[in-house]
């Protein structure tokens, strides 16, 4: 089946660079990175090849502002919308007005949230806004926006989604439960006795009487290492579990944050700046390798010979947050996961992959990965976050036995 004309203005009409400027502005506010420098490219990719053919127009513009295949159908349904019929988007819009944040109803076509964000008529200045109709509506069985927010798929969400859900995350916690030390420190009820503490004491006393010092282990919370997956793959959740991980760094102590793609970075410097903006300012500034591939299995092996006796001592958490999907295929994967799971006293593996029911662990970094981990927790939306403090808070207390890195 054919698909429909592409009504495109010809190139001596004047409005073609206005139109793909537009169409770019349509890009960029749906979350795809294109900016002043594509639109040009565009503009010299058109010259050369001409809009006389649906196909050639299409193709032309989807090398120039497609840069990864995950952003491929983003951009098909803004083209279909955007060119094909002036006063389709209009139509297309009258859908959304009803729903509560440009979400979708089941029974109405499925497009992309971020793309309906983006083509939403914005106030123009000058202009009086039309006097909204009265809708009434039965809140019987409706449920808050705050908990469709929470089971809302970050992939899934509008800008304005986003910021509040990036609001929302800046408040949640995670409760690790503390485990014992051999540190010993002063207490009443303490079930061993203090010698030299209770010598001081029966020189103070006249030794006449003397009291009892007693000390027992202390209790404190263990150590929290992340190793956050940045690769192209998992960028709209890592910016998201940046937020997320700016707040734990900032509520407790000895958090430390590593990030990979090709390379691994140290950025718990920069977490522990108060505002979240320069905080992630500063991981923009020192991460190179932002939205490119992924090697877990390099990645981890660097972890194991630079980082894992600093960070990974006194029964220290770690979560491994990766879709797994390497690049290497796998190499070297399994005997560095060996080694990082003895060093920690529990490896959380959290994958967004398992939002989907359907999911099987076929490719091959998923399974060398499983046998070393002691939760596999999904990680798409606020929910599954919530889900994971409670995972940690049913951690069993005391102190783990020791393991030595292979």
């Amino acid at each position: 089946m054919e698909a429909p004309q592409v009504h495109v203005p010809a190139a001596g009409s004047g409005k073609l660079a206005e139109n793909v400027m537009h169409f770019a502005r349509v890009l960029r506010a749906a979350g795809l990175p294109v900016g002043p420098g594509k639109v040009l490219d565009a503009l010299a990719a058109l010259e050369i090849a001409g809009v006389d053919r649906r196909d050639d127009f299409y193709w032309t513009l989807a090398a120039v502002f497609v840069d990864r295949r995950e952003q491929f159908e983003l951009f098909d349904q803004a083209f279909h919308i955007f060119w094909r019929d002036p006063k389709l988007l209009e139509r297309v819009m009258s859908l959304f007005l009803p729903q509560v944040q440009g979400r979708v109803a089941e029974d109405q076509p499925e497009m992309s949230n971020r793309l309906a964000d983006a083509l939403l008529p914005r106030d123009r200045p000058g202009e009086s806004p039309e006097a909204p109709q009265e809708i009434e509506l039965d809140a019987t069985f409706t449920v808050s926006d705050r908990e469709v927010l929470q089971r809302a798929d970050f992939e899934s969400m509008t800008s304005e989604e986003l910021a509040q859900a990036k609001k929302l995350i800046a408040n949640l916690r995670l409760p690790i439960p503390e485990v014992r030390t051999r540190r010993l420190v002063p207490d009443a009820r303490g079930r061993r006795v203090d010698l030299r503490a209770t010598l001081r004491a029966s020189l103070r006393a006249g030794a006449d009487i003397i009291p009892l010092r007693r000390r027992s282990q202390e209790s404190r919370h263990p150590p929290l290492v992340v190793l956050c997956d940045i690769s192209g793959s998992m960028s709209r959740y890592s910016r998201m579990f940046l937020h997320f991980l700016h707040a734990i760094t900032n509520d407790r102590d000895r958090v430390h944050t590593f990030v990979f793609g090709t390379r691994l970075t140290n950025i718990t410097r920069h977490l522990r700046h108060r505002d979240v903006d320069v905080a992630l300012a500063g991981v923009s500034a020192a991460v190179a390798d932002w939205s490119g591939g992924t090697r877990i299995g390099a990645s981890i092996k660097e972890f194991n010979l630079r980082w894992s006796r600093r960070v990974l001592g006194q029964n220290a958490v770690l979560l491994l947050i990766t879709d797994g999907l390497d690049r290497d295929l796998g190499k070297d994967l399994g005997p560095e996961m060996e080694r990082l799971h003895k060093s920690c006293r529990r490896l959380i593996w959290l994958n967004p992959l398992l939002r989907y029911e359907g999911f099987e662990p076929r490719p091959l970094g998923v399974r060398v990965m499983l046998p070393h981990v002691d939760a596999f927790l999904p990680a798409h939306n606020i929910d599954s976050l919530i889900a994971l403090g409670r995972a940690l808070s049913a951690l069993p207390g005391g102190a783990a036995p020791a393991r030595r890195a292979a």
